[in-house]
């Protein structure tokens, strides 16, 4: 190959694979000696393989579909045979199979000389990733980067007694997981199947692993050990250490000194019925300026949390180490203790507290003519719910919210219907999902899974939130100031392409060429009131991007931005946290500014945060699905009304509206008819009666099994399947054609 020649793809791919930490483009470009028209060429290349699925990009690095990047947070979950350490991916993709195993190389005269990090089984750590040359071992090595959390080896498990002894085994909960050795002098009070947290005592290279009981959760059959499980089962912190603990508790109320005096303006915070802490007030009001007729002034007031966690201290280190709170329906792990969350920095009713404020101005089209950053110290006039709020304006004020109705309360929703154009013409896309919230009984088991009912006063709320995270993200951009940007990538080629071959199936069709969010919309507004209505904006939902952290601004995608950065919620975001600390420093608001470690760390800490966000959604969802398992177990045999919420060649997913959980139907127990997979149009169709299932179908099924522990439910399918659509039988006719060996063979099922 010609050196300053672009590769051939194959050869890419291979420099990508063994070159993980110079995968940036600008990395390849150098790597090959290419300049000018070449680079641009290159470019073209790579994206073009983007669109292919041949490559995905992974923060400003390219890498192989289901490869690792070159940064990862890793488990530290066993040893090999030698003894040596091996982690997995802390938050991977199961669709793409196995998470891989990956050796963690840990020098030993580094060690000693104290030059590297040093990790240790239930270790998380942050690792810098390399192919590995050892075909027979793992497909990775790693070098660590930086401990996470040092405090890992309390795990979870079922103890259940071994006969003949006087201990048993620690039975893990999550399918990596190990079996340990529990003696009977480290048993402690534990039970047969009880739950119960334990340390490990040796790790050493052979036989099983020993542990010590430290204390019994309860029976895996009460609820309250549902949320522990998935604590323990993603590593999440729990327990303030006391250094956390004694910090918070040293604080004092934050004082005037570089504050502005903004207590006699009535910001009111709007917050659900049940919240403990308030970390953003609003107030609204009519803009005085001749040169704005018919514009509001928007100030969103937010706590000012840099004042009490500063860099480098153990509020700062546990903080960073969590990420964010995590919301269970039982209980709150958050990100600061409560001395912090629900006191010094809640916006208390009637009481001072230290803020931040944006203050905007919208001229009467919705446009923002132009806002500021203020340092503040404030008093909240009122603490009001969403639905106190909203009843209000809608004529039924209580004794707290008349007074507030015509001086606080009515200029707010006018600032929202000014804001509301503005919205209406940068047409975000907008999913109808119902967020299903589940209701406990006082003993912990569940009542009832509540639809909330999505009001104005929650839209409000949530449109002036949005629009102080785009006046900060501006605000530090214009100071050329680094910070942590929230961004959302368009789809992939790949998956637009994927939802254009769904959609039209049923007579709808996707635009090609640079989409923005309103195409998605108008996709959505012709599916409302169809049958069709929650398959189309499923599909249109997994055909996005996720939404991370990151230095690098490539706008939000799904609102519809440019500049967007987490502002408004620092009380439970780290992301939020180093935004207020750049907007301190840069615009030289006072002590607790960002400092120039942390803007050299920030692709470390989006990196880490974003792989945090992903644990406590994954660990929320799981804690869901076994509250509901649990409350179903006693109903095995009943029939309820379903719908088809994912479609694999394994089964069926069905979803269960009334209870917001999923369940699965084997391929294998559908019928007597031999069902093929079409990931194309989301379905399975039988071979020879031509009827099946599709996403979005509604069905009546039966509860065969419930397993708690794990969260699965498994169904009996009593609707029979519906007439497939003439593209799907002529798929499966080609199929067949094309996969049939010989006569009498079976054909094989088209790979996902």
């Amino acid at each position: 190959m010609i050196h300053g020649a672009v590769p051939p793809r194959e050869v890419l791919l291979e420099f990508i694979a063994d070159n993980p930490d110079r995968a940036s483009k600008r990395e390849i470009a150098k790597a090959f000696g290419l300049k000018g028209d070449a680079r641009v060429e290159l470019k073209d290349l790579l994206r073009a393989m983007e669109d292919d699925g041949l490559l995905q990009k992974s923060r400003k690095s390219l890498a192989r579909p289901g490869s690792l990047p070159p940064v990862t947070v890793l488990d530290i979950t066993t040893r090999d045979k030698d003894g040596e350490l091996i982690g997995r991916p802390a938050e991977w993709d199961e669709e793409l199979g196995v998470a891989p195993a990956v050796a963690i190389r840990q020098s030993s005269a580094d060690r000693a000389k104290g030059k590297a990090p040093v990790g240790g089984l239930g270790d998380r750590v942050l690792a810098k990733i390399f192919p590995s040359k050892d075909r027979a071992g793992p497909a990775y090595t790693a070098r660590i980067i930086k401990v996470i959390d040092k405090h890992r080896n309390a795990l979870l498990g079922v103890y259940r007694e071994m006969p003949g002894t006087s201990g048993g085994r620690l039975m893990p909960i999550e399918r990596r997981g190990e079996e340990l050795q529990i003696d009977g002098a480290d048993l402690g009070d534990a039970k047969d199947g009880d739950l119960v947290e334990v340390e490990v005592l040796r790790s050493g290279r052979f036989g099983l692993t020993r542990a010590r009981v430290l204390s019994v959760i309860g029976s895996v059959a009460s609820e309250k050990a549902i949320s522990m499980i998935a604590i323990h089962a993603h590593g999440i912190p729990y327990i303030f250490p006391q250094s956390v603990i004694a910090e918070a508790e040293a604080a004092k109320p934050a004082t005037m000194p570089h504050r502005e005096d903004w207590r006699d303006l009535p910001l009111i915070t709007i917050d659900p019925a049940d919240a403990k802490d308030h970390d953003d007030a609003v107030y609204a009001e009519l803009d005085p300026s001749p040169d704005n007729p018919g514009g509001v002034i928007v100030t969103v007031a937010i706590a000012d949390v840099s004042w009490y966690v500063r860099p480098k201290s153990a509020l700062d280190r546990e903080a960073v180490k969590r990420g964010n709170s995590v919301y269970f329906p039982d209980r709150v792990v958050p990100m600061l203790p409560e001395r912090i969350s629900n006191d010094l920095c809640s916006l208390r009713e009637g009481v001072d507290r230290p803020a931040l404020a944006a203050r905007m101005i919208f001229s009467k089209e919705g446009r923002k003519a132009g806002h500021t950053f203020h340092r503040i110290m404030m008093k909240s006039a009122a603490k009001l719910s969403y639905q106190q709020a909203q009843a209000a304006i809608d004529g039924k004020p209580d004794d707290k919210t008349g007074p507030l109705l015509e001086p606080i309360l009515k200029p707010l929703w006018h600032a929202y219907e000014i804001l509301k154009r503005g919205r209406e013409r940068r047409q975000p896309l907008e999913l109808d999902m119902p967020e299903r919230k589940i209701i406990l009984k006082e003993d912990g088991t569940v009542d009832r899974v509540h639809v909330p009912e999505r009001l104005d006063a929650h839209k409000l709320i949530e449109e002036m939130m949005i629009q102080a995270n785009v006046a900060a993200a501006e605000t530090l951009e214009k100071k050329r100031q680094p910070l942590v940007y929230r961004v959302h990538d368009a789809p992939t080629l790949s998956k637009q392409e994927a939802l254009r071959e769904f959609l039209g199936t049923i007579g709808l069709s996707l635009a090609k060429g640079n989409l923005r969010s309103n195409s998605f919309n108008g996709i959505l507004a012709k599916a409302l009131d169809t049958p069709h209505q929650t398959m189309v904006n499923e599909m249109v939902l997994r055909s996005q991007s996720q939404a991370i952290y990151s230095p690098e601004n490539i706008g939000h995608f799904g609102l519809n931005l440019l500049k967007y950065a987490h502002f408004t919620s620092p009380i439970r975001r780290y992301a939020d946290l180093i935004v207020h600390r750049a907007l301190v420093g840069s615009l030289g608001l006072g002590e607790g500014g960002i400092t120039p470690e942390e803007e050299a760390a920030l692709d470390d800490i989006a990196a880490e945060i974003s792989t945090f966000e992903r644990r406590a959604m994954a660990a929320e969802r799981d804690t869901i699905n076994r509250l509901i398992a649990h409350h179903l177990a006693g109903r095995i045999g009943d029939e309820f009304a379903g719908q088809v919420s994912g479609v694999t060649k394994a089964g069926l997913f069905i979803a269960l509206p009334q209870f917001g959980a999923d369940g699965f139907i084997p391929v294998s127990t559908l019928g007597r008819d031999y069902y093929i997979y079409d990931e194309a149009h989301q379905a399975l169709s039988g071979e020879k009666t031509g009827t099946g299932y599709r996403l979005g179908d509604s069905v009546e099924v039966r509860l065969v099994e419930a397993i708690p522990l794990a969260g699965a439910l498994r169904f009996e399918m009593l609707s029979e399947g519906r007439p497939m659509p003439v593209a799907v039988r002529s798929f499966h006719k080609s199929t067949r054609r094309g996969a049939m060996k010989k006569p009498g063979t079976r054909p094989n099922r088209p790979r996902r």
